[in-house]
């Protein structure tokens, strides 16, 4: 016997058997099933924009919660509490009720115009000086009982005004218009 290999022991390494290629119809489906594959995706997708656009697709249990419906006031009073609209929105209520609040003669005579938030001031004009000049005099009393009706601090200053008269007009009925009267700087 001898001692190297013998032609069935040979050391080369065996070839890996060769797999077709793959033919036009292999390649057709493959592509295919990638389109199905990305549709499925983009279908997913949309169905996801959906439901967080109807609230994250949640149904409606037995139990109160926030897709409930609600009463017309308790809308209003959820949307002035969520805007911060508390101070204003009772200011407006005092304006609809301000005859009992100040009397009905004076009330005839003078009316709120009105409130300015930032300095929690409230303009009253009156439709004549001697009701604006009583306005002022009774302004102190006015402001306690607002603050009484709407919370302390809501009100801290009446401003009165008195009668707005006409628009002044200078010059006669021929003007030229854009003119601003004695007062301009134009002439």
């Amino acid at each position: 016997m001898t001692d190297g290999p013998g032609p069935e022991e040979t050391s080369q390494p065996a070839e890996a058997p060769k797999t077709p290629e793959p033919s036009g119809v292999d390649l057709a489906r493959v592509a295919l099933r990638a389109a199905k594959e990305q549709a499925r995706a983009r279908g997913a997708a949309a169905q996801q924009k959906r439901q967080a656009r109807r609230g994250g697709g949640l149904r409606s249990g037995a139990r109160a919660d926030g897709r409930d419906p609600l009463s017309f006031g308790a809308a209003v009073s959820r949307l002035i509490t969520e805007r911060g609209w508390e101070a204003p929105a009772a200011v407006g209520g005092v304006m609809g009720r301000w005859p009992q609040l100040v009397g009905p003669e004076v009330a005839q005579h003078c009316a709120p115009e009105r409130y300015d938030e930032e300095e929690r001031v409230l303009v009253v004009r009156c439709d004549s000086t001697a009701w604006a000049t009583q306005m002022r005099l009774l302004a102190p009393q006015f402001v306690a009982r607002l603050n009484q009706e709407l919370g302390q601090g809501t009100v801290t200053f009446i401003k009165v005004q008195g009668p707005g008269g006409p628009p002044q007009r200078y010059g006669g009925r021929l003007r030229a218009p854009g003119s601003q009267g004695p007062g301009d700087t134009y002439g």
